[in-house]
């Protein structure tokens, strides 16, 4: 694939690896970035992968944009011949679907949807073809994630479902943006799963809640002690279906500082992947329960 450049106003080059999310886009993105930051171009003040795409901050009066767009394209190259492996963790996310705090939500905002007499998961269900909502959870539930982003606000992880293109979820976002969304609300929109770090506004369809705190900037959570941002690129994450006993068993254990979240090194290789998704999928969940 070819990346797509484009200046955005005096201070920032924006590369677009290709229209389309894939994995492979994604590490394209990311080699891309590597390369501009090991290639130690004087000017470059900042580096910001995101899902497809990176954007290249600098200081005009260091280098002017023209040289830096030519110095970017001929990285392009290197960055595609990089080797596409990635030394990264899973985890664990427990996540209590079809919780009443979203439920209750959601339907306060129902003038907003495609389907107004539905449940976000009953229009998630019938649009990717599923008999009901417990087939799509377990879905949903089944395949890992990967978490291509970070950010829009502090510590939400943007996620692709690491599936066959034919099987992925994919799932409008709202007409409208809501005006109130649960913390930690599990979401989708297009063909991105996400969590909300906190509560706010937001338009991604709303599946269930995660007992699971990713971003605390007082540092009070245990595994949020050394950095407050749970997520980083690159992570594999899965879902792991709870009932209302368990999610508050988890968090009672949480606010007494006795739990922490199932984490397991892995390498990712992305031909591996493309080769054999379930085949990758199934070594991946091996490592992530110790078998």
């Amino acid at each position: 694939m070819t990346a797509r450049y484009s200046f955005g106003g005096d201070e920032h080059i924006f590369v677009e690896i290709d229209e389309a999310m894939s994995l492979t886009a994604f590490f394209g993105s990311i080699s891309m970035a590597k390369a501009v930051r090991e290639s130690g171009i004087r000017g470059v003040t900042e580096i910001c992968p995101a899902n497809a795409s990176l954007q290249v901050r600098f200081d005009p009066d260091v280098i002017a944009p023209n040289a830096l767009l030519s110095e970017l394209k001929a990285l392009e190259a290197v960055s595609a011949s990089a080797e596409k492996t990635l030394a990264t963790r899973i985890v664990e996310i427990p996540v209590f679907y079809d919780d009443p705090w979203t439920r209750e939500t959601l339907m306060r905002f129902r003038e907003r949807h495609q389907e107004p007499g539905a449940t976000d998961l009953e229009y998630a269900a019938r649009i990717n073809g599923y008999a009901g909502t417990d087939a799509f959870i377990a879905a949903h539930a089944a395949a890992p994630w990967f978490v291509t982003m970070v950010g829009f606000v502090a510590g939400l992880p943007f996620m692709y479902q690491m599936v066959e293109r034919p099987k992925q979820i994919e799932v409008p976002k709202y007409l409208r943006p809501r005006t109130d969304t649960p913390r930690l609300t599990v979401g989708h929109g297009g063909c991105f799963g996400c969590i909300y770090s906190v509560r706010g506004a937001g338009g991604y369809q709303m599946f269930g809640i995660t007992p699971m705190p990713i971003y605390d900037p007082a540092q009070r959570v245990g595994y949020l002690k050394e950095f407050m941002i749970f997520f980083r690129p690159g992570d594999i994450v899965k879902f792991r279906p709870v009932g209302r006993t368990e999610y508050d068993e988890i968090v009672a254990e949480m606010e007494a500082g006795r739990w922490a979240p199932t984490i397991r090194t892995a390498d990712f290789s992305l031909d591996a992947f493309e080769a054999d998704p379930a085949g990758t999928n199934a070594g991946l969940l091996e490592t992530l329960h110790g078998h």
